[in-house]
């Protein structure tokens, strides 16, 4: 290990270790922490953290180490991970590797020897902010000349670092012991999924419910979704502010009133409020973790929800033909909604428990049911 400093850009610094990134030396981004007790490895590989340092809450992060199974994308998309204290053993019967090694190989940095607790404390007293790691002797105050340098990430077009470049098929379904991922050979309806940084958890459930999936670059337009003629459209998860990808909120707002039904995931969701004629705003510090409390204003029902989202729908700024059908019940901000009037609904929360609670798996039955309906 090497000794490092992690500064803000509001003049906080600490001091600690780095355990991996040694070439690279430096990194920045906009800090956020998460609450998840497990589900280091999911959270590294989720496309929505791109451009984000992540603090993790746990005293402890390692202990499982990685497997080559449980990973949301192709690669770690953090910019730079923090946590307090790195477990010296890696012990599961899955595991492959170690943490330390596996965020070598993805060249990401990584530092421990933090007081977690206090930086956290910081985080929702002020809310997120820039943040820069540097390895070795960098001063304090050089390390928050930096953390103030770097670019806000509602200037950044994260989705098109994320998403993939050529349209592909997608036909893996969820792990099942002892085969593991199984293929889905079976398939009722065709889906489009368009990708601004999907997780493959997504796709798999979508798969289990009989979904053929082909998953669209980003900059797909509307009118070629159009012609691939699908029984219903994915807009998926990803990084960063929505109100900068004017062309991805036009393209959607082609596809809502079509008739085809359309259903929306966390970034895919705050698309969708602009669409509509809504607008989002940027959270204090964000949802970060797998025990957040949502109602479901259609059923009265509670479910606690995994979430990872620094954004929320304005809800005065919705129009009349859109209704809210979830809320959060730790700030009662906007949790889903759907069109009054067209087979369109999305939820700002992430469903697929990745890592997280299967509370909401209903969410893909009702995408499936409105297809069925669709079809009619």
């Amino acid at each position: 290990m090497e000794k490092a400093i992690l500064a803000l850009e509001d003049g906080h610094f600490f001091y600690g270790y780095a355990f991996s990134g040694f070439n690279k030396k430096e990194t920045g981004g906009e800090v956020i922490f998460n609450t998840s007790m497990t589900g280091y490895q999911e959270i590294l590989t989720d496309p929505s953290y791109k451009g984000q340092i992540v603090v993790m809450t746990p005293s402890e992060v390692g202990n499982y180490g990685i497997n080559l199974e449980d990973v949301e994308s192709d690669k770690v998309h953090v910019n730079g991970f923090v946590i307090k204290d790195l477990s010296s053993i890696a012990s599961n019967w899955r595991s492959k590797q170690t943490l330390q090694d596996y965020l070598n190989e993805n060249g990401v940095i990584g530092i421990c020897g933090i007081d977690t607790r206090a930086l956290v404390r910081i985080i929702r007293q002020y809310g997120v902010m820039k943040g820069y790691i540097g390895i070795g002797d960098v001063s304090p105050e050089e390390a928050v000349r930096k953390a103030r340098s770097i670019p806000d990430i509602s200037e950044l077009d994260l989705v098109s670092q994320v998403s993939h470049k050529q349209p592909y098929r997608w036909n893996g379904g969820t792990w099942v012991w002892p085969d593991g991922y199984r293929k889905i050979t079976e398939t009722k309806y065709k889906v489009a999924v368009i990708d601004y940084g999907v997780k493959k958890n997504i796709l798999r459930l979508l798969a289990d419910r009989g979904l053929d999936l082909t998953v669209f670059p980003h900059n797909t337009t509307a009118e070629d979704i159009l012609d691939f003629k699908p029984d219903g459209i994915f807009l998926s998860n990803g990084p960063g502010d929505p109100a900068i990808l004017h062309f991805q909120i036009q393209q959607i707002k082609k596809l809502i009133h079509t008739g085809i039904p359309v259903f929306g995931i966390c970034l895919g969701h705050q698309l969708l409020s602009w669409a509509v004629g809504g607008k989002t705003y940027k959270l204090e510090f964000g949802h970060h973790g797998g025990n957040h409390p949502v109602k479901n204003l259609e059923t009265g029902r509670v479910e606690i929800t995994a979430q990872n989202h620094n954004y929320a729908t304005d809800p005065d700024k919705l129009p009349s033909y859109v209704e809210v059908t979830h809320i959060n019940l730790n700030d009662d901000t906007i949790e889903g909604i759907r069109l009054k009037d067209y087979p369109v609904f999305s939820i700002q929360y992430h469903p697929e428990s990745s890592p997280g609670p299967h509370d909401s798996l209903y969410i893909f039955d009702q995408f499936v049911k409105l297809i069925e309906e669709n079809k009619k």
